[in-house]
């Protein structure tokens, strides 16, 4: 049954072969078989055939006048700008073939004049031609893939950077609504709420400008978090140093809007309590990792404070501390001393 017959499309082969009395045979049985067959006799007149396109294989024979199939598979190029090459030859010679596929042919098979040859031959072809669609539409698909994952991480910046603009809106908002009031206790409620959300904003705001889609580079963001804290936090009664030490590394958007708030909690609190009397000190905020385990610290050297005292405000700082480490799957640990407070979370980075 030919390859008409089957419902399958006629094969184009340029078939390169010096011997014309061979390339008569090969053209009948191909034909026979359905297939389409383009002789020539040199290398240098199957180029000039090959750039007029329209052939799906070549049929190159090892020895021909003036040259051998080798010196035809340099000049036809590299695989991915050419046909498919079944390299046919008489030698019964497993070097030949070795050199023949690493001089760029595709499959190979021994040349003689029976019936089988010219079946070898066409299965040869059919699966050299197989492997070569396949190999397309693999290089397609992933194309295809990359500029869908290139377009949706386009639209997920742009998500991040309207988010992040929005939240800043919002912050505007609060700012605006805290300067109407007269209340201090209200007053200092909407500040905190407004660095709240600068802290998340800033999340977005990384995302936007970040190559990792879906992560954040703490060190990175932790670093506008801090700048944006001192400059928000800072005036006459308050004027502290916040000293960063941050690790390179990357966690998952959800992780770092929590670490944000947890950082912006605690370094508000020590701006507000650690140094009384308008004296001047330092906030350190640490982040790095501890094997299989992230951590963030927070300490300072001011005047400490009693646990057992009332909270010195709303106690609404150590509620959000507390659910932001059970988000986190965190342990929270606090050393109180005469001279400081060391404040330390460590949360599983998996």
């Amino acid at each position: 049954m030919t390859q008409a017959a089957e419902g399958r499309h006629p094969i184009r082969v340029l078939y390169i072969d010096d011997d014309p009395a061979f390339a008569a045979l090969t053209r009948k049985a191909l034909s026979r078989r359905g297939h389409e067959v383009a002789h020539v006799k040199s290398g240098a007149e199957g180029l000039s055939l090959l750039a007029e396109g329209k052939i799906d294989v070549i049929a190159l024979d090892h020895m021909l006048e003036g040259e051998t199939g080798f010196d035809v598979l340099r000049r036809l190029g590299p695989r991915e700008s050419r046909p498919p090459v079944v390299y046919v030859t008489a030698a019964i010679d497993a070097q030949t073939a070795i050199q023949a596929i690493r001089a760029g042919a595709d499959e190979y098979v021994v040349k003689d004049s029976a019936e089988a040859f010219f079946d070898l031959l066409v299965v040869a072809m059919e699966q050299v031609l197989e492997r070569w669609r396949l190999r397309e539409v693999q290089e397609r698909n992933e194309r295809e893939v990359r500029v869908a994952r290139d377009r949706a991480e386009t639209l997920l910046r742009e998500v991040n950077h309207r988010i992040a603009n929005s939240l800043a809106l919002a912050a505007a908002m609060v700012r605006m609504q805290a300067g109407a009031l007269t209340d201090p206790a209200a007053v200092a409620a909407l500040n905190e709420t407004r660095r709240r959300i600068i802290a998340i904003a800033g999340v977005h705001r990384r995302l936007y400008v970040s190559d990792k889609v879906g992560q954040v580079e703490i060190d990175d963001y932790l670093g506008h978090l801090t700048a944006e804290l001192a400059e928000s936090l800072r005036d006459t009664a308050h004027d502290h140093r916040i000293a960063l030490s941050a690790e390179k590394f990357a966690i998952p958007i959800d992780k770092a809007v929590t670490l944000g708030v947890i950082v912006g909690e605690l370094v508000t609190n020590a701006f507000k309590y650690a140094y009384p009397h308008q004296r001047r000190g330092e906030i350190r905020v640490a982040v790095g990792r501890a094997g299989a385990k992230g951590f963030v610290s927070v300490e300072d050297d001011g005047q400490g404070f009693d646990a057992a005292a009332p909270s010195q405000g709303t106690g609404l700082g150590s509620k959000i501390l507390s659910a932001m480490a059970r988000t986190l799957g965190a342990t929270l640990t606090q050393n109180v001393g005469a001279s400081g407070v060391r404040t330390r979370l460590e949360f599983p980075l998996a």
